[in-house]
């Protein structure tokens, strides 16, 4: 699976530190029961408008990965664009039709937290086993430097407490400390001056 351009999907805005990972239109060979249908159908003008929508809805059909989310753009007329977060899949998974196992293309479902449900379905996508392993590898990239942070932030402010504990307790003693030498020494100078009036 090759990296694609940015440029190939004008309507993707990427944030700073966001990369783009995978990017593919549905199969071509998934128009095939679309044509196979239409073209019958043609004959009777019922048909040319089933072919054109299926192939306007291909064209118009991007899925993407990128570091942090998962993108699915649909639209001829209109755009919708949807966008699920890493740190929010819950599960994946992909199906492949006998047509699908034999073109080599298949659906990606992608549910998520919260939903309990699949939330987006990358259809008839060309290798969908590596789509799946692509999606579960960044999913689980990202939890482990999110869990890594937050284990970081904790120990942090363990650390930051347990110093001032340390400064609160060090503080008193050195103060009883000094107390302690001035009552010593005050005794000394007094004797010294009874001393010295004798």
């Amino acid at each position: 699976m090759d990296t694609p351009s940015a440029d190939e999907f004008e309507w993707l805005t990427l944030d700073e530190d966001e990369e783009l990972l995978w990017g593919d239109t549905p199969h071509r060979l998934s128009l095939l029961l679309s044509i196979g249908v239409g073209l019958p159908l043609c004959l009777v003008i019922v048909g040319i408008p089933l072919v054109v929508s299926s192939y306007l809805h291909h064209t118009n059909t991007n899925y993407v990965i990128t570091t942090t989310a998962v993108y699915k753009k649909r639209g001829i007329f209109s755009r919708s664009v949807q966008r699920v977060e890493f740190d929010k899949v819950q599960n994946t998974s992909y199906q492949q039709s006998m047509m699908g196992s034999y073109f080599g293309y298949g659906t990606v479902e992608i549910a998520t937290a919260g939903t309990g449900g699949v939330e987006m379905r990358f259809r008839n996508v060309e290798s969908p086993r590596e789509v799946q392993t692509k999606i579960n590898e960044r999913s689980a990239e990202t939890e482990n430097g999110t869990n890594g942070e937050d284990a970081e932030a904790v120990l942090d402010e363990i650390l930051t407490e347990l110093q001032a504990i340390r400064q609160s307790i060090d503080e008193p003693a050195e103060a009883s400390s000094a107390e302690s030498d001035r009552s010593k020494a005050e005794p000394a100078a007094s004797g010294t001056g009874t001393e010295e009036s004798l």
